[in-house]
């Protein structure tokens, strides 16, 4: 890992003004929230997320995957960590098979340990994507905070708001005009395809039967060796989203966008519009540039539907409401 990349000054002022386009028209989150009640709460989270990623650095992508998540379901209120119950016997998580879980509960442990019932989780998912980009990536950028957890966790949720790793380029836009976000920020978030796995059936549709043509061929013949063609019931391997430093957060996506080595339908559907295009190869290009435009769109996703004041509440544990 190299040395940390702090954003500051001008850098600061730009991923500010990004993130106020948003928190404008919608519930302001303060930072320092907890500054009082608990004020080792991000130091905490801190160190007990690079602790885990130190153990495991599939853990990165997996926290910054499931902030995401998160958020572009029900906003960011925690509800993709409830667990099926009689009340709710299908939540979100039931719907789309993500890693990370155990290591949201050590962290909510730790926090707990320190103040209880204080810190929701919807904040703790995102401190700890935070914290797993500057542990992967180098750099860093402050959070805003202040969420509660939502009570309301449903399957159904997550088809009808998740981007699909098949979307063509219009649907991907919609998906996050939808959310208040906009082209910079698709494509700036969609970086974190530098880091983490991809199972085989999210991208077989671009090797079988035809090699889809917008893929580099010795990439494809690389990517059927470990995976097949599908077979119903036939075990669904995994391969890293980038053959080049794949724990490594960075813009290295765009150059394997602009190569066409890419996984999924929609990472290659960034190329099929000029604006988005324009954009992919200036992330390529400026390293810092990508930096920049991808904290300033972090800030802002995690300002989505956000529950504050009495809405919702602060759980003990993220995997159930309180009783």
């Amino acid at each position: 890992m190299g040395k940390m990349v702090k954003l500051t000054c001008v850098q600061l002022l730009m991923v500010a003004f990004h993130a106020t386009l948003i928190t404008m028209s919608s519930a302001e989150l303060p930072y320092n929230f907890y500054s009082s009640s608990c004020p080792n709460a991000e130091e905490t989270i801190k160190n007990t997320v690079y602790n885990l990623i130190d153990g495991n650095p599939s853990i990165a992508a997996a926290l910054i995957r499931m902030h995401f998540h998160d958020c572009f379901v029900m906003g960011c209120d925690a509800s993709i960590l409830l667990d099926s119950s009689n009340a709710n016997p299908q939540p979100e998580k039931s719907a789309i098979p993500l890693a990370g879980y155990e290591a949201v509960d050590k962290i909510k442990a730790a926090v707990e340990a320190v103040c209880p019932l204080t810190v929701s989780c919807a904040d703790i998912l995102a401190f700890a994507a935070r914290d797993s980009v500057s542990k992967s990536a180098g750099f860093s950028y402050h959070v805003r905070s202040g969420r509660r957890d939502g009570n309301v966790s449903k399957a159904f949720s997550v088809f009808t708001n998740m981007p699909s790793p098949f979307f063509g380029i219009e649907d991907l836009v919609n998906s996050f005009t939808n959310k208040g976000l906009n082209l910079d920020d698709l494509v700036a978030l969609s970086g974190a395809h530098s880091i983490g796995v991809a199972h085989c059936s999210g991208f077989t549709n671009r090797l079988y039967p035809e090699v889809d043509t917008t893929m580099d061929a010795a990439y494809a013949t690389d990517l059927k060796k470990t995976c097949p063609q599908p077979v119903h019931g036939a075990p669904d391997p995994v391969v890293n989203n980038s053959v080049v430093a794949p724990a490594t957060l960075s813009n290295q996506f765009f150059k394997n966008v602009v190569a066409r080595r890419v996984l999924f339908t929609s990472d290659a559907a960034l190329l099929t519009r000029n604006d988005t295009r324009v954009k992919v190869e200036e992330s390529a290009a400026d390293s810092l540039l990508w930096k920049v435009r991808f904290a300033a769109s972090m800030v802002k996703m995690g300002n989505i539907k956000v529950l504050t004041g009495t809405n919702g509440q602060v759980r003990k544990f993220c995997r159930a409401v309180n009783s």
